[in-house]
């Protein structure tokens, strides 16, 4: 973000008394109607690769997490998010499945599961699975039994082009070498088609019994007890199997093209009439459509598709080059906007797909790095929507520094490397963008201790620890009641405690205010102000005198400033008021 060192005072004709208690509200006693227990999770999303090694391969693994569950426990978070773990030979570090009931062995066995998830519903922690349905790994058996022969049963479970109609019209890959996602596959001469690394063939939704293999998976993990299904990539499975010519360049705005196409919602029907209905999961899928009209036809209740939307507009404003503050308040409030009658969001800043949140949309510099991650747990865990806290942030995990793209160990890093250099472009100027953004940043192993290699294995890590361990990790926060951790277990209590940042309405304050990002929270007679200073600087704000009477919820300083009718945020200062 572009940081502004502007004193501001926005004259809002509001005055801030000194009634500073640290006394926290009572529950709004309002009625709530529609109270789900998915709308209340706060999940937790763990990329069990990099959390926990158990064993000493340098991979994280089942029985690491089944390690950490009390530690997991005591964040206070109420779901666990966890990304692929079935058979795969890791082309895209398991988003590439060869096997949707098997457990990759790096991370354990099929027991080892059923203990993770006996131990997560112990202590009342729900389990959300990933299922990776858009495309297969090129060694899943379907894969190979439909690329054996033309006239395989199997063929129609992915999408095939005979050589002999000439080159099939161009289709964009997000991940392949040259950014074409057919493949020519000499066996039977012909093209398979893969939006992502050729390593993941797409299947084939159009095909009735491909849909029914994968309901009969989600049944298979519905019936162990798991909790909920994140489906990646869904938005992309419906695609013209005629495969007409899309516009030159159209792989600038991909997703008008890709997401959405016929047939989806229709597919998405009966998934939740074969699976969804039939067990009390919960549901989300991976992107929310190319505008709010797909957004909310994923999602209304009416609709009977899926329970939540996981939106990207907000989640990719950080750029290389910065982001304005100006833009998320207007992002976020109109997702909010949008949906504060019909439908449900899910709030997160990070995830396995991006680098770490701090290092994007706070400050990483040791000076503030603890209190801008506060700043952004705050911000999360306040607003209206399911909020989705990544591994390692409720630590404030920074970005790793890797020089060379010999350190990568992403397939979309490697690759977009070798188009860049195709392609012509400036190859320093690209591997400092790769270095802010690249997803290994988010993927580097959870920082437990100050022993070798944070405590995460007592091998060689798949991926580098970051060297700032020792200023970061588990051990050291839990055991100071000032940390980024402790803070982000008072905000999930503070949450849990209170329906009024659950199902309250959202309220912008000041939107023009160059450096602080401010809302209320609304819930029958309860209301509470929020109040974030995105700058390294100090920043004023002037409120109203009706609400002179408030307490302060939580701040991640110490104190408060008060000057007659404004009050001066510190750099980075987050601080939750409650109305009285």
């Amino acid at each position: 973000m572009k940081r502004s060192s502007i004193r501001l005072a926005i004259c809002l004709s509001f005055f801030v008394g000194t009634s500073c208690k640290q006394n926290p509200p009572e529950s709004t006693n309002a009625p709530i109607e529609n109270t789900t227990w998915w709308k209340e999770a706060i999940v937790y999303q763990i990329y069990p690769r990099s959390f926990k090694d158990s064993d000493g391969d340098g991979v994280g693994d089942l029985k690491g997490i089944i390690e950490k569950l009390d530690y997991i426990k005591s964040l206070g978070v109420t779901a666990v998010w966890l990304n692929p773990i079935y058979t795969s030979p890791n082309a895209d570090n398991g988003y590439d499945v060869s096997d949707y009931r098997g457990i990759m062995a790096e991370f354990g066995t099929m027991e080892d599961f059923d203990n993770l998830l006996e131990g997560m519903h112990q202590r009342d922690i729900k389990l959300v699975m990933d299922i990776v349905v858009n495309h297969s790994s090129d060694e899943h058996q379907w894969f190979k039994q439909s690329r054996s022969s033309r006239d395989n049963p199997y063929r129609n479970y992915y999408h095939w082009w005979p050589a002999e109609k000439g080159k099939p019209p161009y289709r964009y890959s997000l991940f392949d070498a040259k950014g074409d996602a057919w493949q020519y596959d000499s066996i039977t001469d012909a093209y398979y088609l893969h939006y992502f690394a050729k390593q993941q063939p797409d299947l084939n939704w159009s095909n009735p019994k491909v849909r029914q293999e994968v309901y009969d998976i989600m049944k298979f993990w519905a019936d162990k007890g798991v909790d909920g299904f994140r489906l990646d990539a869904f938005q992309f499975a419906a695609k013209d199997t005629t495969y007409p010519k899309f516009p030159d360049g159209f792989e600038k705005d991909f997703i008008q093209y890709y997401a959405m196409q016929d047939g989806l919602h229709s597919y998405l029907k009966e998934m939740n009439q074969e699976v969804f209905s039939k067990y009390d999961v919960m549901s989300v899928s991976e992107g929310a459509g190319r505008n709010f009209g797909d957004a909310h036809n994923l999602v209304d209740a009416d609709r009977k598709e899926l329970n939540m939307a996981y939106a990207f507009e907000g989640v990719d404003i950080p750029k290389y080059e910065g982001y304005e503050l100006s833009t998320m308040k207007k992002v976020f409030s109109k997702w909010d906007k949008e949906f504060a009658e019909e439908g449900w969001l899910s709030i997160f800043l990070a995830n396995h797909d991006q680098a770490r949140m701090v290092s994007r949309w706070g400050n990483d510099d040791p000076k503030f790095r603890s209190a801008s991650t506060k700043l952004l747990n705050t911000f999360m865990l306040s607003m209206r929507g399911t909020p989705y806290c990544y591994f390692g942030d409720e630590l404030g995990m920074t970005n790793i520094d890797f020089d060379s793209i010999s350190q990568y160990q992403d397939i979309a890093a490697i690759n977009g490397y070798l188009k860049a250099l195709s392609d012509g472009e400036d190859m320093e100027l690209f591997l400092k963008k790769l270095n802010f953004s690249s997803r290994d940043n988010g993927r580097t192993p959870m920082q437990w201790n100050e022993t070798k290699h944070a405590g995460f294995t007592t091998g060689t890590p798949w991926l580098p620890v970051n060297e700032n361990y020792m200023a970061i990790n588990v051990e050291d926060e839990d055991s100071n009641p000032e940390s980024v951790l402790n803070h982000f277990r008072k905000m999930t209590e503070i949450r849990k405690r209170n329906p009024i940042l659950v199902y309250g309405s959202y309220a912008l304050v000041a939107p023009e205010h160059p450096t602080i990002y401010a809302f209320t929270r609304t819930l029958g007679d309860k209301l509470m102000l929020v109040l974030l200073n995105f700058s390294k600087e100090i920043s004023e704000i002037n409120l109203d005198s009706k609400w002179e009477n408030h307490s302060i919820l939580i701040n991640n300083y110490s104190g408060l400033d008060y000057f007659d009718k404004s009050i001066k945020l510190k750099p980075y200062q987050a601080v939750i008021l409650n109305i009285d």
